[in-house]
């Protein structure tokens, strides 16, 4: 069952008389019990998507066209109002940075409690309890809820994050750079704890990171972006195996293999276009080695190369991305 379907959606930010094409015709949808990975550079839109879902844009942000549906509810032309009633309770969001995530000065337990007792008016006693099991899902004492953010470590504090956006039991969970400023070991606890509890609740999750090797480990299908547009969506099998579009095989050629042969990394020369003033044709002409006349001047349209394997490149399929 699907429980987030994005279509064509494209959000823009007013910067006074100009305007940020920050997502341009972004589509994809996430079942129950899956993971999408959304992947690409910094600045190509991925949190704005995010943001766009739970309806949280910066007032200079705005929403120009397309549909989302969560749950089987249109949430693109809902009223502010309307949109308070379906976060945390349908949608939540596991934000960037754990460290400034909770308000310093008071106790982690009594702001995830605070939650609780807006949305699902629960009473004092009632909150604090469930904010206690929650602590045991995410791994944590529940004697910690009396604590304030700064006696948590990084971990504790993203295990704390991660329980405050499952309190009121949503059907997605957007996680936005999970495991950012943590080490190895425990971005491996994390990832495996997101991983233990998808499976547990049936949620489906939106996992956006940078990092392709997240995206490979935890994702059933992965969505590549690149200056506000998606070049290339599948499983990720299909995907990291045979990418259709040359900025996503760049970006995984840019990764080192840990039990693969060594070779040389691949690296993207140039920046991402600027999107106040977006080139014409295809975004990526400027930096592809495979770019030809007609990219220069004629956007690619989208097109399947097998079962739900998307790519959007005039000459998907037919280039030795290889070599």
């Amino acid at each position: 069952m699907k429980v987030l379907e994005i279509e064509n959606l494209s959000t823009h930010y007013l910067l006074g008389k100009e305007t940020v094409y920050a997502v341009d015709d972004v589509s994809f949808g996430i079942n129950a019990g899956e993971t999408f990975g959304l992947a690409g550079e910094s600045g190509c839109g991925k949190t704005t998507v995010a943001k766009s879902i739970m309806r949280i844009l910066p007032d200079n942000g705005l929403i120009v066209g397309g549909k989302i549906w969560l749950d089987g509810q249109e949430i693109v032309g809902l009223s502010e109002n309307e949109a308070k009633k379906f976060r945390w309770r349908k949608a939540s969001m596991v934000f960037q940075y754990a460290m400034s995530a909770f308000n310093p000065v008071l106790r982690v337990g009594d702001q995830i409690a605070e939650v609780l007792q807006e949305k699902e008016r629960c009473t004092k006693d009632a909150a604090y309890e469930r904010v206690k099991k929650l602590f045991e899902v995410v791994g944590l004492e529940r004697s910690r809820i009396r604590d304030y953010p700064h006696e948590f470590s990084g971990g504790m504090q993203q295990r704390a994050i991660i329980a405050q956006a499952l309190a009121c039991n949503p059907k997605l969970v957007i996680a936005d750079e999970p495991v950012t400023a943590l080490d190895v070991v425990i971005q491996g606890k994390i990832l495996d704890l997101l991983k233990e509890l998808k499976q547990k609740l049936s949620l489906a999750v939106l996992l956006i990171t940078h990092d392709l090797s997240v995206i490979a480990e935890e994702s059933d299908h992965v969505g590549i972006m690149y200056a506000g547009s998606l070049v290339e969506v599948g499983d990720v099998i299909s995907v990291f195996k045979e990418p259709l579009h040359p900025y996503t095989a760049k970006l995984i050629g840019a990764f080192p293999s840990v039990a693969g042969e060594k070779v040389k990394l691949e690296f993207i020369p140039g920046t991402p276009p600027d999107l106040i003033s977006p080139p014409k044709g295809c975004k990526f002409h400027e930096r592809c080695p495979f770019a030809k006349p007609i990219c220069k001047v004629e956007s690619p349209k989208q097109e399947e190369f097998g079962k739900g394997h998307l790519a959007v490149c005039h000459f998907a399929g037919e280039l030795d991305l290889h070599r």
